[in-house]
């Protein structure tokens, strides 16, 4: 069974989808729900987020269930290890997973990251600092950035 809760954020409305066990994925600007079934997984998901939110957390230890190829998973855990407000370019997650020259394969995995924010695929940006894309809006790729106190250092 699955389970889904909303919040507000500062990004729009963010579905979060769980299971018994663990967060499925995270929709940024999801539309809203005519019903929501919160368990204790989404509560707990909900309360880490509205602390990101608030500057109170860099860091997320909810449980969480990857689904995609092996080649995703890998580029989507590198991703959980980009400190807060840092930021770094696809090339070098391409580098860090051992496929250097896979650096399109990692923009098309970050393109389908379940959990973004909890998995900070806005942190990844083009190499020269140009902010790169985001399957939610560049605007919410700027507004996390911004939050985060690391937009100043990219170019538009």
């Amino acid at each position: 069974m699955k389970f889904y809760d909303e919040i507000p954020s500062p990004v729009g409305w963010i579905r979060i989808t769980a299971s018994d066990a663990a967060v499925l994925s995270i929709h940024l600007g999801a539309k809203r729900l005519p019903e929501i079934t919160p368990n204790v997984v989404t509560d707990n998901a909900k309360k880490e987020l509205q602390e990101y939110f608030l500057g109170k957390r860099e860091r997320f230890s909810l449980p969480y269930t990857l689904e995609g190829t092996e080649f995703q998973k890998k580029v989507w855990k590198a991703l959980g290890k980009i400190p807060y407000g840092r930021l770094i370019c696809y090339s070098e997650i391409a580098t860090r997973i051992g496929h250097a020259r896979a650096v399109r394969a990692v923009g098309s995995a970050l393109g389908k990251n379940p959990l973004p924010i909890v998995l900070p695929c806005h942190r990844v940006i083009h190499a020269g600092s140009k902010i790169g894309g985001f399957t939610g809006g560049l605007d919410k790729k700027r507004r996390l950035l911004r939050h985060e106190g690391s937009l100043p250092e990219i170019k538009p």
